[in-house]
């Protein structure tokens, strides 16, 4: 038996990996043990409960304010100290975050070979995302599997001279997270229920879900988002649902210019971080998606949301490329006459609904087990 290390810490890389651990885990010969490192405690949580999974070992390393450098250098040690306990035969990351950046950084020092779910995304800039691009870069020389989600991420990889023969197209896992909760759902209504409340006063209303987390919009740039915020709800025929981040950088901007979130606007409806079965029941419910989030713009093209994107550059550009995303920055003015074109303009709508979603057929997570299982026999 093969021992597969599965690490993960934040809610994003808990619903991209959460079919992985399915997959590995029905895939004979290979032993998965899972940890996490809570980098998105209570976020976690919540997708851990969905997926029914427990974590083997749980380092639970959130605290309130934590710096980047003082996270990574708990992250590496702690990280290191699990492997050395389990003696893995291949450790599994994903995507971009410090626990994926350590978390590979630690397997090598211990010479335990890597494998990279969601390979060879970049935006070509190292403070947008930020510090995402980075964490992205590092581990690429250190694995030895890469599972790029399309083919502009693997000609990324093939760019940076990565080995042609160990990066692998494999779509992105994210879809089957989407397919599987979305059937669960269906066979089980109660598990998303709660968001009927939440959504009738809203009724017959364009709706527009909304995200918004990212480190480098903090500041002038959050406060810009949510004046443009308050401008969508005062169309009248427009609401909005936030699911406001927990960061502090977050909630107190939007409390000072929208207005407190009891008598504050009734057309900007904000709740806590929606668990996953309500965030993909929302994601279904809208008409267009607003949003700083990475995961958002590959989830809302597989359901036809049209999603603009408050960020500068995206290492995502197979939505823009594909019609399904457009970038609008955190100006205002452009996030605005963005909404309110799509709202108004039914031609442009359909454009971006009807486009091909680039991202994966909901079969990656097998492709990614079968490749590491394959490569532990050889």
């Amino acid at each position: 038996m093969s021992t597969i290390l599965v690490i993960f810490g934040t809610r994003p890389e808990a619903i991209k990996l959460f079919p992985v651990i399915r997959a590995l885990g029905s895939t004979p010969g290979l032993r998965v043990r899972t940890c996490v490192t809570a980098q998105h405690r209570g976020l976690l949580d919540q997708v851990l409960s969905i997926a029914d999974l427990t974590p083997d070992i749980d380092l639970d390393l959130m605290e309130p304010g934590q710096t980047l450098d003082r996270l990574t250098a708990r992250l590496l040690t702690g990280l290191g100290e699990v492997m050395d306990r389990e003696r893995p035969d291949w450790v599994v990351v994903q995507g971009d975050t410090a626990t994926a950046m350590a978390g590979a950084l630690a397997a090598y020092y211990r010479q335990v070979p890597v494998a990279h779910v969601e390979a060879g995304l970049r935006s070509g800039d190292i403070y947008h995302p930020w510090p995402e691009e980075v964490n992205r870069r590092i581990v690429a020389p250190i694995a030895a599997l890469h599972f790029a989600p399309t083919g502009t991420a693997a000609a990324a990889l093939k760019r940076e001279n990565i080995a042609p023969d160990t990066i692998h197209v494999t779509g992105n896992t994210v879809v089957d997270a989407l397919q599987w909760t979305r059937a669960r759902v269906a066979a089980d209504p109660d598990l998303a229920g709660g968001l009927d409340d939440v959504l009738a006063p809203l009724t017959g209303k364009r709706l527009v879900l909304v995200t918004t987390h990212r480190r480098e919009n903090f500041g002038d740039g959050m406060a810009a988002i949510a004046r443009a915020l308050v401008r969508i709800a005062d169309r009248g025929d427009t609401a909005l649902l936030f699911p406001v981040h927990p960061n502090p950088q977050v909630g107190p901007v939007m409390d000072a210019i929208i207005g407190a979130k009891e008598g504050g606007r009734p057309e900007i409806i904000r709740t806590a971080p929606l668990d996953y079965p309500h965030f993909v029941r929302a994601l279904a419910a809208c008409d267009l998606v607003l949003s700083d989030s990475g995961g958002v713009q590959e989830e809302a093209p597989a359901l036809g949301k049209p999603v603009l994107v408050m960020r500068e550059t995206t290492e995502r550009p197979e939505g823009v490329a594909a019609g399904t995303a457009r970038l609008v920055g955190t100006d205002e003015d452009r996030i605005v006459h963005e909404v309110f074109n799509l709202l108004d303009d039914s031609g442009a709508y359909a454009a971006m609904a009807r486009a091909h979603n680039p991202f994966g057929d909901g079969h990656a997570a097998a492709r990614i087990a079968e490749l590491i299982a394959d490569a532990c026999r050889h």
